[in-house]
């Protein structure tokens, strides 16, 4: 058995078809749920955020269980699986637990260093613990991928400047608009990434700030506590021939502005330019409207070319952070082999003590001349005589454990010895 990853991420597959595979959050406990009932699947957790749809396991064997993940991430975005397979990342072994420990710290995100996917990644395991979709494994591991991001952000400058994607969108907007003094920004969506946005927005100038969600009660305490003004959902065409940018991030599963209310609205605005940045996943306006006069939509893709030069600049951070994974790597398989291997080095000395005993115990039947010296001479001799020929399999045991050579010496020891 070992750790596998298998999904898509933002390197992988293109913007219009990743937004087909994402796991809505209403729907991550029923996922877990269908997961965890895989035949080639003992432990789970999925990993879906805008920047990826990743599905983590302890699986029997690799092959089976990318055909489990594939065939559950089909069956949830009724997407056939030939449509996306060849965009499928795959990752086994000690390369799974790097890409973790590389997600958590930040530096396989489209934003180099970005604070939020550690909270993602907890939440992501959290519910996993919640649906009892973990055991042993999945939870040393997560548990350590978070002090590997931990340590990241506190031993190197990864996470300074940008390091959110609510903080890149505003920065790629104040770019595109050449400064946001003066401008009026309505950003629509109030969870995590919104008010993310709506606090990056301060520090440029902005002249006026409102705040749309779903939630009507939601975008009112927003607005308050970021001295903005509160919109209803059904305001929104209304707004966009007033103000100067949208910012969007909301969960919604379908467009919530469609081409006919960006059309309506760019024949009020008389030929004044809109922004939109919507970085929702899937997207909150639909694409088409780019195409309208004076209407100039960047999404997520744009982000993350925009967050390029981001990552040539923090090359030396990254290689700070791949330095710490690396020790953590180490520091990880360590720990992980000596607990995957514990119980069955315990069985392996228990039998060959329990067979030393008995040995003995007939020894001195057969022999009862031999007086307590010679028999503690015997014992001593045997015991010298067990602890040598346990050593090397053990040795070797704990050396090849979580590999698939381990895997095999593991059940040759329990074949040959009945444990």
């Amino acid at each position: 058995m070992s750790v596998i990853v298998v999904g898509l991420n933002h390197r992988t597959v293109p913007l219009d078809l990743f937004e087909k595979m994402t796991v809505p959050e209403a729907k991550l406990s029923k996922a877990l749920a269908d997961l965890s009932s895989r035949e080639n699947i003992s432990e789970s957790v999925i990993l879906s955020t805008c920047n990826r749809i990743e599905i983590y396991a302890y699986a029997e064997k690799f092959h089976g269980a990318y055909q489990d993940i594939r065939n559950f991430l089909s069956e949830i975005s009724h997407v056939a699986p030939e449509d996306f397979s060849d965009h499928l990342l795959g990752l086994f072994g000690p390369d799974a637990i790097e890409h973790l420990f590389k997600v958590s710290s930040g530096i396989d995100s489209a934003v180099i260093g970005e604070h939020e996917i550690l909270g993602q990644v907890r939440a992501a395991w959290e519910l996993a613990v919640e649906e009892q979709a973990v055991g042993t494994v999945l939870n040393s591991l997560f548990r350590h991928s978070l002090e590997v991001g931990k340590r990241a952000r506190s031993e190197t400058s990864i996470s300074r400047n940008i390091t959110s994607v609510s903080q890149a969108a505003v920065a790629m907007a104040d770019k595109q608009l050449n400064g946001l003094a003066g401008k009026c920004v309505l950003v629509v969506g109030a969870g995590e990434m919104g008010e993310g946005m709506a606090k990056s927005l301060h520090a440029g100038g902005i002249t006026e700030l409102r705040v749309a969600n779903r939630t009507w009660d939601r975008a009112l305490e927003t607005a308050e506590r970021l001295n903005g003004e509160p919109v209803r959902l059904d305001e929104l065409p209304q707004n966009l021939t007033e103000v100067d940018l949208l910012l969007t991030s909301t969960g919604a599963t379908a467009a919530i502005l469609e081409y006919g209310d960006l059309d309506e609205a760019a024949r009020q605005r008389k030929g004044r330019e809109l922004l939109i940045v919507d970085i929702a996943v899937p997207r909150d306006v639909d694409p088409a409207a780019g195409e309208l006069d004076g209407v100039t939509i960047l999404d997520m893709d744009d982000l993350r070319e925009f967050a390029e030069n981001g990552i040539r600049a923090r090359e030396k951070e990254v290689s700070s952070v791949k330095e710490i994974i690396n020790e953590e790597l180490e520091r990880f398989s360590n720990l992980f082999s000596a607990r995957s291997v514990a119980p069955i080095v315990t069985q392996l000395h228990s039998r060959a003590e329990e067979i030393r005993n008995s040995e003995l115990q007939k020894l001195s039947r057969k022999f009862p001349e031999l007086t307590p010296e010679q028999l503690k001479g015997v014992e001593t001799l045997t015991t010298a005589i067990t602890n040598k020929l346990m050593h090397e399999p053990t040795v070797r045991l704990k050396d090849a454990a979580g590999t698939p050579k381990g895997e095999r010496l593991s059940e040759a020891l329990q074949d040959l010895f009945d444990l």
